[in-house]
C-alpha cells in the first residue's frame, strides 16, 4: 500500500481559519523575518488593486504528491523574503505554513534527516507485528525562530507513513497559540526537499530586508481575469514578473521579464497599442 496521511491526520492538519482557495481574494498572511512580522495583504487579492500591495511573489513551485497539491511561493515585502508553504487536498481544503528564509534552510535540512530515516524503514504493512508508538511518531525535531515553533513528526497509522509539520505562533498565550499543519507523504519528501533547495539557492538564505527599494506591485482586473506586475530581485539581477489569475478557478500563468529587456518589451506593446486592430468586434448581444 502507498504510504499517505490518514483521512484523520489530513483533516487535522487544515488551518482552522484557512480559506478553501489558494491565494483567495481576502486572505491575508504574516510571516516572521527577525523580531518583525511580514504582514500584509496577500498580493492576489482584489483588494490590492485599490490598497498599497506592498508583498510580492518572486517565485512558485508547484507539486503534486499523490491526492494533494503543495504550492511554494517565494514573497517578499519591505521586510524581507519569506516562503509560503501551501497544502491543497483532494477535496479542496488548504492549509498553509510561512517560514523565514533561514527556517526554510534549517527544514531543507531536516527533510534529508527525515528522508534517510524513512528509508531505514522496513516496508510498511498495516500488519506489520512491530506496532509504532501509540502516537504514531516515528521521529520528531523541532525548529525555533523567534515567536514561531515548527513541529516536525514523522508519523505512521494504519494508512502509511507521512510528516507532519506544524507550526505555532506564541504570542501573548502562555502554552502559545493554535497551530497550522500540513502533512506530507513520506514518498514525497525527496521531491519536496529539491523544490525548497531550487528556491533557496535562487533567493537565498538570509532574513535580511532587501538591499534596494523596488516599486511597489501593480494590478489590474479585466473581466474574469486578475493581472498582478510584481518587481523583484534575485542573484541575477531585477525583473519583472507578469501573472495572469482566472478568478473563477484561480488558476494562474507567469512570465519573467529581465529588467534589460524592459524598455524593449515596452516598446513592441506601444506598437499594438498605437495600431487599431484590424479584427471586426463582435456585436454587442453576443459578447458577455
Amino acid at each position: 500500500m502507498s504510504d499517505r496521511e490518514s483521512g484523520d491526520e489530513q483533516q487535522q492538519a487544515q488551518a482552522p481559519d484557512e480559506k478553501s482557495q489558494h491565494n483567495e481574494e481576502d486572505e491575508t498572511v504574516e510571516a516572521s523575518h527577525g523580531k518583525s512580522s511580514a504582514g500584509g495583504p496577500d498580493r492576489h487579492s482584489e483588494a490590492s488593486e485599490s490598497g498599497a500591495a506592498a508583498e510580492q511573489e518572486l517565485a512558485t513551485r508547484v507539486l503534486h504528491i499523490q491526492s494533494k497539491r503543495f504550492y511554494l511561493d517565494v514573497k517578499q515585502n519591505r521586510r524581507g523574503r519569506f516562503i509560503k508553504v501551501a497544502e491543497v487536498g483532494s477535496g479542496g481544503k488548504k492549509s498553509r505554513l510561512l517560514l523565514a528564509m533561514s527556517s526554510a534552510a534549517e527544514f531543507r535540512d531536516y527533510l534529508s534527516d527525515f528522508s534517510d530515516h524513512y528509508a531505514s524503514l522496513g516496508e510498511h504493512s498495516p500488519t506489520n507485528s512491530e506496532t509504532p508508538p501509540e502516537d504514531g511518531k516515528l521521529k520528531s525535531e523541532m525548529i525555533v525562530k523567534d515567536n514561531r515553533r515548527y513541529y516536525l513528526d514523522l508519523k505512521e497509522n494504519q494508512r502509511g507513513r507521512f510528516l507532519r509539520v506544524s507550526e505555532q505562533v506564541s504570542q501573548t498565550i502562555p502554552r502559545g497559540g493554535p497551530r497550522s499543519q500540513i502533512a506530507i507523504p513520506a514518498q514525497g519528501m525527496i521531491e519536496f526537499r529539491d523544490a525548497l533547495t531550487e528556491l533557496l539557492e535562487e533567493y537565498g538564505t538570509d532574513d535580511q530586508e532587501p538591499q534596494n527599494e523596488l516599486p511597489e506591485s501593480k494590478s489590474m482586473r479585466i473581466e474574469n481575469k486578475m493581472f498582478y506586475f510584481d518587481v523583484g530581485s534575485n542573484r541575477r539581477g531585477v525583473y519583472l514578473r507578469v501573472s495572469e489569475v482566472s478568478v473563477r478557478n484561480n488558476f494562474r500563468t507567469a512570465i519573467t521579464i529581465p529588467e534589460r529587456s524592459w524598455g524593449r518589451f515596452r516598446d513592441i506593446i506601444s506598437e499594438f497599442v498605437d495600431k487599431p486592430s484590424s479584427v471586426p468586434k463582435p456585436p454587442a448581444a453576443e459578447s458577455e
